[in-house]
């Protein structure tokens, strides 16, 4: 039981009123996104049809770094970073590092893709934030994360907005935490047959109370990822190098003793693989070749967590003999509780520290934060519509973006399926997206009632669910049978996973009492 005095109770309630007010429909926007966002990987394997039964870390590829290395200008041998991309595709970026004037470090060079045949199906030039821009192939999950992590807005500004969001979110549970007299009955009281008051203040105390860690979490480590690289290393290099960001880079990275540049031939990164692989049981997530082709050439793998932890393996091998050296911290250049704690924000952040499992308690603890943010709102907003009627607007408003950022991303979805076949999906998917939201917000203001307008909305999604399986079906994708027999689960069960979200949405809507959608619902906030 958590008490305070009367006065400090008020102070709490109006600033978790308030603190969701202002920035609720942006946090609910970052937390719905982001949610979805933790399927990327999967979502992209689903809507893009991809059936590779073989990681391309599992093909040679050595000759394809020897080919490639041949026809890049020797100034962007200083890295080589390797990863594997959509279908099982291969990416690999010749880069070098170098300072832009404002001392950031950015990455300049060659990306080339490469085919499970060994052919180069892309090629681009330039840096880092240039060359990986979304491809038709991985579109859709590319606009996912891009919504999630900076909201399309410019650097840096959409990290620094994001930021603040994830401050806000934990200025919400810390005074949401603080405002719950009987904190553990809250967490077990739901009364179902008391009055609507009490039914909709439960759940929403409900929802938040069994919440409350994962908020914590999410708001901690999303705030970290926003201001690490645009607020974080600025000020210490700053503070420590005068500016020169390369040269923080330096001093947390562990370089050879004795730099050797003598030309020596480095092919011996599937050897590399495969003992990562065995001393871990799994296949690296990425590779980085440093200072490939010379005599002191090193080989990064990155490997995800071993079972029982949430920290990912770091492991360093020469590069000229393959030789494993050591297991090295994810951040700096020797253990400590700092490098292990950054390290284990991205798992954190994302659940995907046990695989789908983990990701799957993460997409429902989202889901629990997206309805306490919509139920909060909603609270707010009742208890005030007697005493502000102008309040109306922001009623309406809350309702259009609660349930037509779903729809828009559905849209988004239906556009990228459509425009996949045709090449266009870069184009088509962000389209989609808009022509989705258009539709919400003409609904917001041309319906003359808030009951139709959330009655509208709540139709259209179930409609969506349903239809997205047939549209891929529809526009090339596989079928069940196909999926299975390739090996790939995953795409079958998001079919099943969207057509009973549309089952169940729309039993819901045809079931639900008429009076829930035309007549006022009086909700108080919680207490």
């Amino acid at each position: 039981m958590i008490r305070l005095p009367r006065q400090e109770t008020k102070l709490m309630v109006a600033i978790h009123g308030w603190s969701g007010i202002v920035l609720g429909l942006l946090l609910y926007a970052v937390v719905l996104t982001g949610m979805t966002a933790v399927f990327a990987k999967e979502i992209n394997t689903w809507s893009s049809g991809h059936v590779a039964q073989k990681s391309a870390f599992e093909r040679p590829i050595d000759d394809s770094l020897q080919a490639l290395a041949a026809r890049t200008p020797a100034e962007f041998h200083e890295a080589v970073d390797v990863f594997e991309i959509a279908d099982g595709n291969l990416g690999l970026f010749f880069h070098l590092h170098e300072a832009a004037p404002s001392g950031e470090v950015i990455e300049r060079g060659v990306y080339y893709e490469v085919d499970s045949a060994g052919d180069v199906v892309r090629e681009k030039r330039g840096i880092g934030e240039e060359v990986f821009g979304p491809s038709n192939d991985d579109a859709l999950s590319h606009f996912l994360i891009d919504t999630h992590v900076q909201l399309h807005v410019p650097e840096p500004w959409g990290l620094l907005l994001t930021g603040i969001l994830g401050l806000a979110m934990l200025v919400a549970a810390v005074s949401g935490l603080l405002i719950h007299r009987h904190l553990f009955k809250d967490i077990f009281t739901l009364r179902r047959k008391a009055s609507p008051v009490l039914v909709n203040r439960d759940r929403h105390s409900v929802a938040g109370t069994w919440s409350l860690p994962f908020a914590f979490i999410l708001a901690f480590t999303g705030s970290f990822f926003s201001f690490y690289g645009t607020v974080g290393v600025p000020i210490v290099a700053m503070a420590a190098f005068g500016g020169d960001e390369q040269a923080f880079d330096d001093a947390v990275s562990v370089k050879p003793e004795k730099p050797d540049s003598r030309p020596h031939l480095t092919g011996t990164v599937n050897q590399i693989i495969a003992d990562a692989r065995a001393r871990t049981g799994a296949l690296p997530t990425f590779v980085l070749v440093e200072r490939f082709g010379r005599a002191d050439a090193q080989v990064t793998t990155y490997q995800d967590p071993e079972p029982g932890s949430i920290e990912p393996l770091t492991l360093v091998y020469n590069g000229a003999t393959g030789a494993y050296e050591r297991t090295t911290p994810s951040i700096g250049a020797k253990p400590s509780l700092g490098g292990t704690l950054t390290a284990i924000m991205e798992p954190l952040h994302f659940g995907n520290f046990a695989g789908v499992a983990s990701k799957a308690v993460w997409y429902g603890l989202g889901f629990a934060m997206c309805y306490v943010t919509l139920t909060g709102l909603r609270l707010w907003l009742v208890r005030r519509r007697e005493s502000i009627p102008t309040l109306a607007w922001l009623e309406r408003a809350v309702t259009v973006i609660g349930f037509g950022l779903p729809l828009a991303l559905l849209t988004a979805a239906v556009g990228f399926l459509c425009a996949v076949p045709l090449g266009s999906a870069v184009v088509w998917t962000p389209a989609a997206f808009l022509i989705g939201s258009a539709i919400s917000i003409v609904a917001g203001v041309a319906l003359p009632t808030h009951a139709l307008l959330v009655t509208v909305h709540k139709f259209a999604i179930g409609g969506l669910l349903l239809g997205l399986p047939l549209i891929r079906l529809a526009t090339g994708g596989p079928g069940w049978t196909s999926a299975l027999m390739a090996r790939q689960p995953m795409i079958v069960a998001i079919d099943i996973a969207l057509i009973l979200s549309g089952v169940w949405l729309l039993i819901r809507m045809i079931t639900a009492q008429r009076s829930d959608n035309t007549a006022p619902v009086s909700l108080q906030p919680a207490e």
